[in-house]
């Protein structure tokens, strides 16, 4: 634990250069598809299949089916890759990714830089797909070129060849396409209880009984009720308790310094209590040297140690009945921070955001 190179494992692979374009890469956690990032091939598996895979360095699948995600669009100041992908499964729904592998493509994610990138891959999950990944580029090298376990000298020159033959097939054929143009994407956060139930943070809550679907009503009536949220309250209207900022999702060097951006020259809010905690030992000491930590300190929030945190509440750090936290991870499905805790998922800024002022905010609405 007193080494620098410790932290949440789909934070140091890239770091470490572990992860590479091309590469298969599994973990017992649903999360790995965090790597697809960099153009390999990476997904969650369970237990037995981790014994496997020590075993014998393979494992049995089912091939998947091909989708590709077209993002159109620059993003606008105060929005990040986590608006995108909240946007898209409210769109497309938590199941459609369901035997899929995909893809993200387009001029959006051409100038996207790698931290974002990695946060859209990250949740590819919660579409319902264990793949997604991201054909290497200029900006993959970039990241990686230096790395610890990166190859390096003339190795280097001959890997970033073979890396660019990697790219999709101008040809190449899907089952399914999606196009999603972001240019005009405002900030996203989930009301419900799960990341399918979000809306631009100008929005207000859904009513079930709008809903025309009987069985997509009943679980709307039903996140509200755990949620405690009555519809038509718009969600900058929304209290917080507490604000979590970190995560496999949203707990790199880039992640900090927005949020920092919004937390310098001002104070959590009265009543509010925030941490900040960084994805890896390597990102807590170059937040340190940066003095990010001093930034959020000042400012009323608790710098933490690296580790997963309150995103899966872990240790102390979890929420209490009823309290409702912005949070920069992943998941909002019922007692996912503590039992009976109210999470709405957001981007570090936001999160930010929403602790300096106690309730729900549209960071571009702050000077940052």
């Amino acid at each position: 634990m007193n080494d620098r190179r410790h932290g949440i494992v789909h934070v140091i692979g890239p770091e470490l250069g572990f992860t590479l374009p091309g590469a298969t890469l599994v973990c017992g956690d649903s999360h790995t598809c965090t790597h697809g990032a960099f153009g390999a091939l990476a997904f969650g598996i369970g237990s037995s299949e981790c014994e496997m895979i020590f075993a014998t360095q393979t494992l049995r699948q089912m091939k998947q089916k091909r989708m590709r995600v077209t993002i159109d669009g620059i993003l606008g100041p105060g929005v990040t890759s986590k608006d995108v992908i909240l946007a898209l499964i409210a769109r497309i729904g938590t199941g459609a990714g369901l035997g899929y592998a995909l893809e993200y493509a387009g001029p959006g994610i051409s100038v996207m830089p790698m931290d974002q990138r990695m946060t859209l891959c990250n949740m590819t999950i919660e579409a319902g797909s264990r793949v997604g990944m991201i054909a290497p580029d200029d900006v993959t090298f970039e990241f990686l070129k230096g790395r610890p376990l990166a190859p390096a000298g003339a190795l280097w020159d001959r890997a970033v060849a073979a890396w660019r033959e990697l790219a999709t097939d101008d040809d190449a054929t899907f089952d399914k396409e999606i196009r999603l143009d972001t240019a005009d994407l405002a900030p996203h956060v989930s009301w419900g209880t799960t990341p399918e139930e979000s809306l631009p943070v100008g929005g207000r809550i859904p009513d079930p009984a709008d809903e025309p679907d009987a069985d997509r009503s009943a679980r709307m009536s039903r996140s509200l009720r755990y949620m405690g949220l009555d519809a038509g309250t718009p969600l900058e209207e929304i209290a917080i308790d507490k604000v979590f900022i970190g995560s496999c999702t949203n707990g790199r060097l880039e992640d900090l310094r927005r949020a920092a951006a919004v937390a310098v020259g001002r104070r959590v809010a009265k009543g509010v209590t925030a941490i900040v905690v960084p994805g890896s030992a390597a990102v807590r000491h170059a937040a340190e040297a940066e003095g990010l930590d001093r930034v959020f300190v000042e400012a009323g929030f608790e710098w933490r140690d690296a580790g997963c945190s309150m995103c899966v509440a872990m240790n102390d750090d979890r929420l209490e009945e009823g309290e409702r936290c912005a949070s920069t991870s992943n998941r909002n499905f019922e007692g996912r921070q503590g039992r009976g805790g109210r999470t709405h998922l957001m981007s570090p800024e936001m999160a930010a955001a929403a602790a300096v002022t106690g309730h729900i905010t549209d960071v571009r609405l702050l000077k940052v």
